[in-house]
């Protein structure tokens, strides 16, 4: 039962970074063929390519090379350090590591292949701009979050009940 629950979660990963690359190559060809310009959705959301060398929301851009190799090369640790701690838990930790993980794949195979991570979502309102992101972005900030409220309300409780 547990290779297939894990069976499960390391296929739900493939399936994030499947749902982030098409989503990224969908971007990219668009800006090819329409030379740069902007998909608005709606009033509050456009999608707008911008290429991202550093961590989440673009911190950490260097243009140093050695300084990229390191921070992806300690992205590709964690990566491993999350692999283990999926097939190592068994509870709702597993799910929110599934997702950071599954998300971190999508940007450290961009961060190999393109040299950048390649964020397009753009939410404004007005002139007031959030981070632009991506799909992968999505879900290891859900996993995070999950990993957040675990810690406060789950593993709180369980501290509690202890005493």
């Amino acid at each position: 039962m547990k290779i297939k629950k894990n069976l499960n979660i390391l296929i739900s990963i493939l399936l994030i970074f499947i749902l982030d690359r098409i989503s990224k190559e969908y971007i990219l060809s668009h800006e090819q063929i329409n030379n740069d310009e902007s998909i608005v959705l709606n009033s509050f959301i456009k999608l707008d390519l911008v290429w991202n060398k550093g961590i989440a929301f673009g911190l950490l851009s260097f243009s140093n090379e050695i300084f990229y190799n390191i921070i992806t090369t300690i992205i590709m640790l964690i990566i491993g350090l999350l692999i283990f701690l999926i097939l190592k838990n068994n509870s709702f930790k597993k799910y929110s590591y599934m997702l950071v993980c599954g998300g971190a794949f999508g940007n450290v195979f961009d961060r190999i292949v393109h040299q950048s991570v390649p964020d397009f979502i753009d939410l404004h309102y007005n002139s007031f701009h959030w981070f632009i992101f991506n799909i992968a972005d999505i879900f290891i900030t859900i996993g995070v979050i999950c990993l957040i409220i675990n810690e406060i309300f789950l593993e709180n409780n369980k501290n509690e009940k202890k005493f």
